[in-house]
């Protein structure tokens, strides 16, 4: 095994670390936040002043699930602009409803409903288990408590063959039928309320609300003749969180621009909320910073027409057994290095100056890129790239990580591809990239 593979192994296996503590945006957020903790970043408020200063060192959470960190570069020269990587805390799961106990043929079950487009079959037969946030009455008023069983709590059982002779032959998947998990037996109706209050430690009555979320207990692993492939829950988007933050954390605070990181919440579900990529979360960290700085209107809209980003969500790579569901040209392979994605409905923000810009950075460092595109004849997903760029008028360009099983309950990717993305993020953050007249750029490694 070389020396890149051997790499490239430790450092999927400490991406395994972070997805295992992460089986919510609650727990990612709450993960990024020891990991910034531990390397000097000072936590702000959205609910007080802030008071920062060259050098320093910052990040700001917005409902617990939605982080944005920054540094602002020493000394007193101009800030040029902003260079911000983003990717998504979340992906698809089942949620607890609100009233969620439900008890029927001596079952204990749990109403849930889908949140975003998850692959059905793959959450049969598998151990769940239960994570979140819940909402307890105390006598302050209301207390907010993480949760994560951590253990096996419930199970979506398949119909047997015997009983539906056509399961092999397709099949579709009601969410309010053949998705509910069971949580054990009972002849009292008591079901899992009672083991969530326990399990808390506080009596049924002080649960006033929640946001509790099914999750697959399967643990990530790293196989292949040469460990190159990984395989693990939530891949999407928390490969390209993990890798992007790896990045982020080896900055210093020399340069004239001022590196962020995000990572947003809801993406799955299309962005448009209080902590997505729609909502005014960057916006208002970009104004308070500008504020800082002293700059007018005026000098905040030149720094953003001279800024840029680096949307981060993993793609399609080309599947071994239906190579006919990739275009015949933009087919990404796993060991094929980071994904440039292209899309002519602005699915993705990728535009010609942003792929021209990016290819020459890559080209400079040494870094693979290979592009993606739908087939024509079948839409594919979008991400947060052409959101976020709404919001304020930065550059976008989408990239990803080459992936099988997209939106399964395991997922599969290249251990050699979060190397690469990791190195790609590095160049990207540090390379000095001026805008010159007629649209072209000067790019200095």
């Amino acid at each position: 095994m070389s020396c890149k593979n051997v790499q490239a192994k430790q450092l999927a296996q400490s991406m395994l670390h972070f997805i295992d503590a992460s089986p919510t945006a609650f727990h990612a957020v709450a993960e990024l936040e020891k990991r910034l903790r531990a390397q000097g970043f000072l936590a702000l408020s959205e609910y007080e002043r802030w008071s920062l200063q060259r050098g320093g060192k910052y990040y700001v959470t917005r409902n617990g699930s939605s982080l944005i960190a920054f540094v602002i570069p020493k000394g007193d020269a101009a800030v040029s602009g902003y260079r911000a990587v983003a990717a998504h805390t979340d992906s698809p799961v089942f949620k607890l409803k609100d009233r969620f106990e439900r008890f029927s043929d001596g079952y204990s079950k749990l109403n849930v409903e889908k949140y975003g487009g998850m692959l059905c079959s793959s959450w049969l037969d598998r151990p769940l288990s239960v994570a979140g946030r819940v909402l307890l009455a105390d006598e302050q008023g209301v207390a907010q408590r993480l949760v994560n069983f951590e253990r096996p709590v419930a199970i979506i059982p398949n119909v047997a063959i015997h009983m539906d002779r056509s399961a092999n032959d397709g099949k579709s998947y009601n969410a309010q039928v053949d998705m509910l998990p069971i949580t054990g037996i009972t002849t009292d109706n008591v079901g899992f309320k009672k083991q969530l209050a326990d399990d808390i430690g506080v009596e049924e009555a002080a649960i006033l609300s929640h946001d509790l979320y099914l999750y697959p207990c399967d643990k990530g692993y790293v196989w292949g003749a040469q460990d190159e492939m990984v395989t693990a829950p939530r891949l999407d988007d928390l490969m390209c969180v993990y890798g992007a933050l790896e990045a982020f954390l080896t900055l210093d605070e020399e340069g004239s621009h001022v590196p962020v990181f995000a990572a947003f919440d809801n993406e799955e579900v299309g962005s448009h909320t209080l902590q997505g990529a729609a909502s005014s979360l960057f916006e208002d960290t970009v104004a308070r910073i500008e504020y800082f700085l002293g700059n007018d209107e005026q000098d905040r809209q030149s720094r953003m027409a001279a800024s840029l980003m680096l949307s981060a969500d993993n793609a399609h790579a080309v599947h071994p057994n239906h190579p006919e569901y990739a275009d015949a040209q933009n087919r990404p392979v796993i060991g094929g290095g980071v994904v440039l994605k292209f899309n002519a409905q602005q699915r993705y923000a990728t535009d010609g100056i942003g792929a021209a810009l990016l290819r020459q950075i890559c080209k400079q460092q040494g870094l693979k890129l290979q592009p993606y595109a739908n087939r024509s004849d079948m839409p594919g997903g979008s991400t947060l790239g052409n959101i976020a760029s709404t919001r304020l008028p930065i550059r976008t360009i989408d990239i990803g990580l080459p992936q099988l099983a997209m939106h399964s309950a395991m997922e599969t990717a290249g251990t050699a591809d979060l190397c690469d993305y990791v190195a790609l993020c590095q160049s990207f953050y540090r390379a000095r990239i001026t805008p010159e007249e007629g649209n072209g750029y000067k790019i200095e490694a």
